[in-house]
């Protein structure tokens, strides 16, 4: 079928409103125009440069968490969550209660994010792994009456306080298991279409039909990291694709909507756009690691004989950016008057910096390393 011809659905009729009913996707997808092979040809060119990093970077597992983390804070925030990235690496308990509801919706998408690439390992990208990640989603907080787990057995829209204001209303809940089903076989079972087309296809999918109560957006950014380490297409879910569809959050919802008044090659382009846009940026802050990296390193001969603890501490931040002498204590073994000895030392270097301004409870940040995220 060709992506020219792509007929999105139709409204049915249901009380009192009318939901849309989305056609089947599980097709062997083909086109014409041809602008999506250049920008397919330059989004799998730009993933196969993050791979050769992951390669590249020793320990690069200490530098993906940060990447977790960035994506979990900024697909939150596209929700409407308001928790900045330094306070997302921070503990709750050291956040003002005010903060805390926020935190957790972000350290929950983390939670989920982890467990479901465990979960890859043992089983395919299916409606059961998808379940499974929105109930960790929504396993506490806010999120725990909005059945955390279980495609809705109502009515859910977008926009507006009820149904008669609604800006878009997904297909009622009868039609789910046909949807998700569909949705299901096409992930795993059609390989005649390329990669990041299928996967442009199956973001637009999933939040057309909008399976869940709540979080939906969230769950939908999630599948593309999964879909992209559960095909091998990247060793590392270093790629996170929420902070282009922030930055261009009007054209996200703009290129959507369009697709549902049939018109699919435009939301295609802008999202292998954002594949390539967010594979560069990827790229350029391994970059920026190394490059730091390698000056930490030169730095920390001048500290002579403490210069293996020191990168000792350095190789704790490069995990968390902000940590306060109790956790660096722990987490490296050194005794507690040496580590902070060595901190001293360190802020005097301008390596870390103290960021609370507080007598007690002071919290240390690897600023440089921060701010490339």
């Amino acid at each position: 079928m060709k992506l020219e011809e792509f007929i999105s659905g139709k409204y049915t009729q249901e009380y009192k409103y009318k939901a849309f009913l989305p056609n089947s996707i599980n097709s062997n997808w083909v086109w014409e125009d041809s602008e999506i092979n250049i920008l397919l040809d330059e989004a799998n060119r730009k993933l196969g440069e993050i791979n050769a990093f992951s390669y590249l970077i020793p320990n690069i597992d200490m530098f993906i968490k940060m990447h977790i983390v960035k994506e979990a804070n900024t697909s939150s925030k596209i929700e409407g969550t308001k928790t900045e990235f330094d306070e997302a690496v921070m503990k709750e308990e050291q956040l003002s209660p005010e903060k805390r509801d926020d935190w957790l919706e972000v350290h929950q998408y983390i939670e989920s994010m982890n467990n479901a690439i465990l979960m890859l390992e043992k089983l395919p990208l299916s409606n059961r792994l998808i379940r499974e990640t929105h109930r960790i989603l929504l396993s506490t907080g806010r999120g725990e009456k909005k059945t955390p787990g279980e495609f809705r057995k109502s009515q859910n829209w977008i926009g507006g306080r009820n149904l008669s204001e609604a800006k878009f209303i997904p297909p009622h809940n009868k039609y789910l298991n046909d949807l998700m089903g569909d949705l299901e076989k096409f992930i795993n079972e059609n390989d005649n279409v390329p990669h990041l087309i299928k996967l442009a296809l199956i973001h637009y999918q999933f939040e057309t039909i909008h399976p869940f109560l709540d979080r939906n957006g969230r769950v939908g950014r999630l599948l593309i990291t999964l879909y992209l380490i559960s095909n091998k297409i990247l060793i590392k879910p270093a790629l996170y694709l929420s902070d282009y569809l922030e930055k261009n959050r009007t054209e996200y919802y703009h290129y959507l909507n369009e697709a549902r008044n049939n018109k699919i090659i435009p939301w295609i382009k802008f999202f292998l756009k954002g594949i390539s846009v967010t594979s560069e940026n990827t790229k350029q802050t391994f970059i920026k690691i190394i490059k730091l990296q390698k000056e930490i390193t030169i730095l920390s001969h001048t500290f002579g004989s403490r210069s293996e603890k020191v990168l000792k501490i350095i190789n704790v931040f490069y995990e968390n950016p902000i940590l306060s002498i109790k956790e660096l204590v722990m987490k490296t073994e050194i005794p507690d008057k040496t580590m902070r000895t060595l901190i001293n030392l360190m802020m005097e270097k301008k390596i870390v910096k103290e960021m609370t301004g507080y007598g007690r409870n002071k919290l240390f940040v690897f600023d440089r390393y921060l701010k490339l995220f």
